[in-house]
């Protein structure tokens, strides 16, 4: 995977930024985001440790994945939770992971696609936690 060098919004980036559109966009942010897990002291270990991904096979998976989270292109066939059940991981690391996407989301995209996209990750962590048995549901007896 090639890693990118992480972009450092300043105050007058907003204007310059623009909304999360198209295909290529939705390739910038899975890249630009994994490149950041790949860093990262928490994550990378689960990713790259643990899952041993290989990001060539991956990340295309990704594109498909966001592509139909937020255009409904119906690109992702597949499950995704069902991967996630044998990982070693804990509520701290779903932080991180919402932490980062929407990090990488603010520092490359803004619009109401972009505040979709974010609300739509802390949803898709939330209810992998839930499923996962990290988070109570409120309101279950």
């Amino acid at each position: 995977m090639t890693s990118q060098v992480p972009f450092s919004p300043t105050a007058n980036d907003a204007q310059a930024k623009h909304d999360l559109t198209t295909e290529h966009d939705v390739k910038l942010l899975v890249d630009t985001f994994y490149a950041h897990v790949n860093e990262d002291a928490l994550l990378a270990p689960i990713f790259n440790d643990f899952a041993q991904v290989n990001w060539e096979e991956h990340l295309p998976v990704m594109y498909a994945f966001w592509s139909s989270v937020l255009f409904g292109s119906m690109a992702y066939k597949g499950q995704p939770f069902p991967k996630h059940l044998r990982l070693p991981v804990e509520s701290k690391h779903f932080s991180r992971w919402v932490s980062l996407f929407t990090s990488t989301v603010d520092s490359l995209f803004a619009g109401p696609k972009a505040d979709e996209t974010k609300q739509k990750a802390a949803s898709i962590a939330q209810i992998f936690q839930m499923k996962l048995g990290l988070l109570s549901v409120v309101g279950r007896h």
